[in-house]
C-alpha cells in the first residue's frame, strides 16, 4: 500500500482515532476492525521508524493496549484479532520510550500473562505473547512487576533443552528472559530460585549439540541471560561456584576456529572477564614507592583532575569496537561550561602587593638593557635570581673537576662523597658539527665562550672522567662487548672480577664510537648537567639513551592495523591463568619496594635512572611478564607513563608485558599507537633511536581493583586497566629501554640550553638564561628570554628593541607529556637558527620561555604533579610560593609584565593529549561558551574580539600536523584554574592559549593521506611543530600589529619563500612515502616473523 506523506497522516489518524474507541461487539465490527489492522500493518512495516514516532505520538500505544484489553476479555479468544493485534504492539512498543509505563498505567502485564499461560500448548500464539512481553520488560519498573508476578517461572517452561522443534518460540522466550534480567531485583530472583545454574545447563546443552552453528542467536540469547544476571554480585559469585568459567572458556576455546561465532566469542569473553575474582595490586600500598616531607601540614594526596581537554566517559569498550570511528569524539558536558558572564569576563587583578612584583623586575633585564658598556658580557649571568630564593651555579668552561663513574654494582664507597656535596664544574666538550655553525668562526669578536669551545678539552682530560654516574648496564658480558665493539683492541680492555668492564675504559671507548652527528646533543653535556639532579631516589646511573642521544629515523611509522578479535584472545589469555594454572610461574623479578639480586633465567629489569618509572615485574610465564607502574611522588594515583630498561633477552622471541594498573578509560593504544623502543646495540652501530614498536596492543579493564577512591576518580572507576603489547627484541643479550613516548628528561633540557647557548650568534640572538626560582626538589627552573640584538646601539634602534611586545610560552607542566618537550625543542631551536624567518620572528617579540614547569616531576618519573603531589596546572588561581613556586612564580613575572602595560600577545601552554588526534589549541572565548551552553547572548553587552582565532587559522595552513577542527574555545567550570584559563581572565591576554600534541597520529593532513592508516608522529615531526608554531607566530604579528613598509616587503619575500619550500618538500615527502614503508617494513620484518 502507497500513500503521500500528508494521507499517511490522516490515513493514521483516523485508524487510531477509530480503533481506539471501536466496541468489539458484532461481526461487522470484527470486519472493520480487522481492516484497520491491516491497514496499520502495512503502513508501519514500510518505510522508516518516522511512521512509528507519528503513531506512538498520536497515542497509537495506548490505543492499541486498550483494544488488546478489550479483546482479551472476550470468549473465547479471537485469534485472528489478537494475532495481528500483537505484532503491532511489538513493533511499536520497540519504538516507544515510554512504553512499559504505558503498559503499567492501562493495567496490562497481568493481562499479557494471562495470555501468555493460556497459549502455552499453541506455539505460534505463545510467540506474539513472548514478543510483547520482551517490550514490556524493556522496562525495569515493568519488568520488576513482571518478575514478582512469575514471568521468570513462565519463560523456564518455555525454554528448552536443544532441539530442532519451536525454534522460534525459545528465541523469543530467552529474549523476554533477558530482557526481565536488566532489573537487578529480577536477577537475584533468579539467582536464588537456581535459573543461573539452569541456563549454564541450557547453553552448555545447546552448545555441544549445535554441530552445524544454525542457531547462533539462540546461544547467544542465554549468554546475554547470563550477562545480564552477573552484574549483580550474589550472580557472579554463584556463576563461580557453579563453574561458569571454566565453562564458558571451554567453549569460546571451541569457537575461535569460526568467525561466524563472533558474537557468541564476544558476549563470553565479556562475561568471563567482568566474573573473574576481583584482586588488589600485589603491591605493598599502592601509594608511590618515594615520598617527599612537605612544608607545613600540606595535604599530599589531592583529588583526582581530568587532563586539560581529557573528556573520559565510562562505556562498554570490553565489546569489539567500531575501528573505524575512533576519531569520533564525545562533546564536552555542556554543566561543566561556565555560563556566568560576570566570571567568564577578563578582570586584570592582582593577587600579591605592587612591591612584590618589583623584584620580577630582575626577570626583565632586556627592558633596561642599554648595550653601552664595551665590556664583554660573559656567556650568562647565571647567578641573577629571585631575591628569595638562592643561586644556582652552573658548569662553565673556567673551572674543571672530575666527577668519577660508578657501574650499578660498584659500591658508594668506591664514589668517594656524595656528588652532591662536590662542586662540580665540566669542561664544555669541544662538540659541533663544522656545517652547524651560525656564525663565521674566524671573527675576532667572537663570544668569550666560543673561544674557550674552540679549546680541544678531550686531548687534554680523560673523556671517560667527565661522567657523574654509571651508565645503566650495558652489557653483562664484557667479552660480548669486546667481540662486537672492539676486536681489535681486546688486550686494552680488561673486565672486572665480577665480570664486567672497567667504567673509565668502557665509557672512554663509548665517546670514541660517539660520532657526533646528532645535532644539540653531547653525551658530555648530558652527564654534567645530570651530576647536579637533585632526585628523591638520588639516582646514580644514567639511562643511555639520555645519554647517548636520539637521531630521528629516515621515515616516520604508519598507524599499527589492529587485528580483529586482539583485545578478546588477550583477556582469555588472562582467564587461562585461572583455568589453567600449570604454567604460571608467578615470580616477583623486579621490585623497587624490595631492591633483592635479579632472579636467574630472566629478563632483568631497572628504572632507577631520571625520568624511569617501573615498580614492580612479576614474571607470569616464561615470556610473559606484568608489570606495575610507581604512583606519582606523595599519591596513590597518577598512572600512565613508564620508562625502563630491560636487559638478558632473548632474540627472535615474541616477549608480552602487561602494564596491569593504568588507570585511563581509553587509549590511543587502542587505536594504533605504539610504544618506544631504543636499543643500545643499535646506537652502538650507528643507529641511536628511539624507535615505534611493539605489536598485539591493546587496552582494555582489568580485575585489579583500586585501593583508594581517589585512584577510582570518584566512585565511577573502580578497576585499573591493562596495556598489552608484544616485543621481539632485535638482538640477543642486548640492553633495550622501553618508554610510553619519547622521553626528554631534565638533563637532557639543561643540556640543550647550554649547547644553544653555545651555537647562537651573539652579534644577532640576545640570549639570557636565569633561574626563574628553586623547586620544591632543590632543582633550578630555568626562564629564557630571546629576541634580536638591537641593530645599532642608536635611540631609535634601542627604542625599538625595548617596546617589542611579549610572546610568554611554557611546558612540561605534566611530567608524562614528553611530546610537549619535543614541541618546545623545536621552538628553540628555531628561534635562535641563522633561518632568515627567525631573524625576522626575533625582531618582532619578545620572547619569555619557561621550557619545563615541573623539573621536579620530570626528574623522579611522574606522570601528571609535582614533589608537593599535586596538578601544577590546577594551582594557577593561587599558587603557593611554598608548594608550587613555578608556577606562583610564572604568574608573578606575567602579572609584572601587565603591571607596566606589557602584558604578552600570547600566551601559550605546551601538553600533550592522551586520548586525541592531531596538535590543537585549547583558546578561552565568552561568546562560545555560552553559545555551546545554550545561552542567549546580547551582542550589544556582550562584546569579545574574536582575534583569539586568528593564531590557530594560521597554524592550519602552514603547520602539516595542526587541525582547525580539533580546536575549543570553551572555558569549563573545571579548568578555572588552568594556566590558560587564569592567564586570559586575570591578565587579559586574549590569546591565551594550551596546545595539545597528540602522541600516536594525525586524523587529517599531510601525515594522514600519505598512508591509509596514517602516520604516528616522531620527534622530527613534533620540533617542526614547534618550528611552525614560530611561523604562526610572525604571521600573526603581520596580520595583527602595524608594521614598517620595510619589514612587511622582507617578510612577503620569506613567506613566499617558506610556502614554495613547504609545498616542494610535501610533494617529495608523498613521492618517497612508499620507499618509507618499504623500509620499515624490510628494517623490522628480520626481528617479527
Amino acid at each position: 500500500m502507497h500513500c503521500s506523506p500528508v494521507q499517511h497522516k490522516v490515513s493514521c489518524s483516523e485508524l487510531i482515532c477509530k480503533f481506539g474507541v471501536f466496541p468489539f461487539q458484532s461481526s461487522c465490527d470484527k470486519d472493520v476492525i480487522l481492516n484497520i489492522l491491516s491497514v496499520l500493518t502495512d503502513l508501519l512495516s514500510l518505510g522508516t521508524g518516522r511512521r512509528i514516532h507519528y503513531v506512538v505520538s498520536k497515542g497509537g500505544s495506548e490505543a492499541l493496549l486498550q483494544a488488546l484489553a478489550t479483546a482479551a476479555q472476550t470468549e473465547p479468544p479471537d485469534h485472528g484479532t489478537l494475532l495481528p493485534l500483537l505484532r503491532l504492539l511489538a513493533r511499536v512498543g520497540q519504538r516507544d520510550r515510554k512504553f512499559g509505563l504505558k503498559v503499567q498505567k492501562a493495567e496490562a502485564t497481568d493481562i499479557i500473562l494471562s495470555l501468555t499461560r493460556r497459549h502455552l500448548g499453541h506455539h505460534l500464539h505463545l510467540t506474539h505473547c513472548l514478543w510483547v512481553l520482551r517490550v514490556c520488560a524493556s522496562n525495569v519498573t515493568t519488568g520488576t512487576m513482571l518478575g514478582i508476578n512469575g514471568a521468570m517461572e513462565l519463560l523456564f517452561k518455555v525454554i528448552t533443552p536443544y532441539s530442532k522443534r519451536h525454534v522460534r518460540t525459545v528465541r523469543a522466550a530467552i529474549g523476554a528472559l533477558a530482557a526481565l534480567l536488566k532489573s537487578k531485583s529480577n536477577s537475584r530472583r533468579a539467582v536464588n530460585r537456581g535459573y543461573l545454574g539452569e541456563l549454564l545447563r541450557l547453553y552448555q546443552d545447546w552448545h555441544r549439540n549445535d554441530v552445524s552453528n544454525n542457531y547462533i542467536y539462540i546461544r547467544r540469547g542465554l549468554l546475554l541471560c547470563l550477562k545480564y544476571i552477573t552484574n549483580i554480585q550474589l550472580g557472579r559469585e554463584t556463576f563461580l561456584g557453579s563453574r561458569g568459567m571454566e565453562i564458558l572458556f571451554t567453549s569460546v576455546q571451541e569457537c575461535l576456529s569460526c568467525k561466524n561465532l563472533d558474537p557468541i566469542i564476544t558476549t563470553a569473553t565479556h562475561i568471563l572477564r567482568k566474573c573473574y575474582p576481583k584482586e588488589h595490586l600485589p603491591v605493598v600500598t599502592v601509594r608511590s614507592s618515594y615520598s617527599f616531607p612537605l612544608p607545613g601540614n600540606a595535604n599530599a594526596e589531592p583529588p583526582y583532575e581530568g587532563s586539560e581537554g581529557d573528556s573520559e566517559s565510562e562505556g562498554e569498550e570490553e565489546d569489539e569496537k567500531d575501528w573505524a570511528n575512533e576519531d569520533v569524539e564525545s562533546k564536552e558536558e555542556d554543566c561543566d561550561l561556565e555560563t556566568d558572564v560576570n566570571k567568564l569576563r577578563s578582570r586584570p587583578v592582582l593577587d600579591r602587593s605592587e612591591q612584590e612584583l618589583e623584584k620580577y623586575e630582575a626577570l626583565c633585564a632586556e627592558l633596561f638593557q642599554n648595550f653601552q658598556s664595551e665590556e664583554k658580557k660573559s656567556l650568562e649571568d647565571r647567578t641573577e635570581s629571585l631575591p628569595s630564593a638562592p643561586s644556582h651555579f652552573i658548569p662553565s668552561a673556567t673551572s674543571v673537576k672530575h666527577p668519577n663513574c660508578r657501574w650499578r654494582n660498584q659500591s658508594v664507597t668506591e664514589m668517594g662523597p656524595d656528588p652532591g656535596e662536590q662542586d662540580l664544574k665540566v669542561p664544555l666538550q669541544s662538540w659541533r658539527k663544522k656545517e652547524e655553525c651560525i656564525w663565521d668562526k674566524n671573527d675576532e669578536n667572537r663570544d668569550i665562550a666560543e673561544k674557550a669551545q674552540d679549546k680541544d678539552f678531550c686531548e687534554e682530560e680523560d673523556p671517560a672522567r667527565n661522567h657523574v654516574f654509571a651508565l645503566c648496564s650495558l652489557l653483562k658480558d664484557a667479552a660480548w662487548y669486546k667481540k662486537v665493539f672492539y676486536p681489535h683492541c681486546e688486550a686494552s680492555i680488561n673486565p672486572s672480577p665480577e665480570g664486567r668492564l672497567e667504567s673509565s675504559d668502557m665509557v672512554g671507548n663509548l665517546l670514541e664510537k660517539h660520532q657526533g652527528d646528532i645535532p644539540f646533543h653531547s653525551p658530555c653535556f648530558y652527564a654534567a648537567r645530570a651530576k647536579c639532579v637533585k632526585s628523591i631516589p638520588g639516582y646514580r646511573e644514567l639511562a643511555f639513551p639520555d645519554f647517548w642521544g636520539h637521531q630521528p629515523p629516515p621515515y616516520s611509522k604508519p598507524v599499527l592495523d589492529r587485528k580483529h578479535g586482539l583485545q578478546r584472545d588477550k583477556v582469555l589469555d588472562d582467564v587461562r591463568r585461572l583455568i589453567q594454572p600449570g604454567d604460571v610461574i608467578g615470580r616477583t623479578v623486579f621490585d623497587l619496594d624490595d631492591p633483592s639480586p635479579a632472579a636467574p633465567g630472566c629478563l632483568t629489569f631497572f628504572s632507577k635512572f631520571e625520568s624511569g618509572n617501573l615498580r614492580k615485574a612479576i614474571q607470569v610465564r616464561e615470556f610473559e611478564y606484568d608489570l606495575i607502574m610507581n604512583a606519582d611522588v606523595n599519591s596513590s594515583q597518577h598512572h600512565q607513563w613508564f620508562y625502563f630498561e630491560v636487559c638478558d633477552m632473548k632474540s627472535a622471541v615474541p616477549y608480552r608485558f602487561n602494564i596491569i594498573n593504568c588507570e585511563k578509560l581509553n587509549s590511543q593504544f587502542n587505536y594504533g599507537m605504539q610504544l618506544v623502543l631504543y636499543s643500545v646495540r643499535e646506537a652502538l652501530q650507528g643507529r641511536p633511536r628511539w624507535t615505534r614498536a611493539g605489536q598485539e596492543i591493546c587496552y582494555y579493564k582489568n580485575h585489579y581493583r583500586c585501593r583508594s577512591a581517589a585512584a577510582g576518580g570518584g566512585g565511577r572507576r573502580r578497576f585499573y586497566y591493562t596495556l598489552t603489547f608484544s616485543i621481539k627484541f632485535p638482538h640477543k643479550d642486548d640492553v633495550c629501554y622501553l618508554a610510553y613516548h619519547y622521553p626528554y628528561t631534565y638533563s637532557t633540557m639543561m643540556s640543550h640550553l647550554d649547547i644553544l647557548e653555545q651555537n647562537r650568534n651573539p652579534k644577532k640572538v640576545y640570549w639570557r638564561q636565569q633561574t626563574l626560582c628553586q623547586t620544591l626538589g632543590g632543582n633550578p627552573c630555568p626562564l629564557l628570554t630571546i629576541t634580536a640584538m638591537p641593530e645599532s646601539k642608536t635611540r631609535d634602534d634601542l627604542e625599538q628593541f625595548c617596546n617589542r611586545p611579549y610572546v610568554f610560552l611554557t611546558a612540561r607542566v605534566h611530567p608524562g607529556e614528553s611530546n610537549a618537550s619535543w614541541v618546545m625543542k623545536g621552538t628553540l631551536e628555531f628561534l635562535v637558527s641563522s633561518d632568515p624567518i627567525a631573524e625576522l620572528l626575533r625582531k618582532c617579540f619578545i620572547f619569555k620561555i619557561v621550557p619545563m614547569l615541573n623539573p621536579d616531576g620530570v626528574i623522579n618519573g611522574n606522570l601528571r604533579c609535582s614533589l608537593s603531589g599535586d596538578d601544577l596546572n590546577r594551582q594557577w588561581l593561587t599558587p603557593s610560593s611554598q608548594l608550587h613556586p613555578t608556577i606562583y612564580h610564572a604568574k608573578g613575572l606575567l602579572y609584572y609584565l601587565s603591571s607596566i602595560g606589557r602584558a604578552p600577545l600570547v600566551f601559550c601552554d605546551y601538553h600533550g593529549h592522551s586520548q586525541k588526534k592531531n596538535v590543537f589549541l585549547y583558546g578561552c572565548s565568552i561568546k562560545e561558551t555560552l553559545w555551546q551552553a545554550g545561552c542567549m547572548v546580547d551582542t550589544a553587552v556582550v562584546t569579545e574580539d574574536v582575534g583569539y582565532r586568528t593564531l590557530p587559522k594560521i597554524l592550519d595552513k602552514v603547520a602539516p600536523a595542526f587541525v582547525m577542527n580539533s580546536c575549543s574555545f570553551l572555558v569549563e567550570k573545571s579548568r578555572a584554574s588552568t594556566a590558560r584559563v587564569v592567564v586570559w581572565k586575570e591578565m587579559g591576554v586574549l590569546r591565551s592559549y594550551t596546545m595539545e600534541s597528540t602522541y600516536c597520529s594525525c586524523s587529517h593532513g599531510l601525515y594522514r593521506v600519505t598512508h591509509p592508516y596514517g602516520l604516528q608522529l616522531g620527534t622530527q615531526e613534533l620540533e617542526e611543530m614547534g618550528s611552525k608554531f614560530c611561523l604562526g607566530l610572525l604571521i600573526l604579528h603581520l596580520k595583527s600589529l602595524p608594521c614598517s613598509k620595510e619589514l612587511m616587503a622582507q617578510a612577503a619575500l620569506l613567506l613566499d619563500l617558506e610556502e614554495e619550500i613547504t609545498d616542494r618538500a610535501q610533494r617529495l615527502y608523498e613521492c618517497c612515502i612508499q620507499r618509507a614503508l618499504l623500509w620499515e617494513w624490510s628494517w623490522w620484518g628480520m626481528f617479527w616473523v
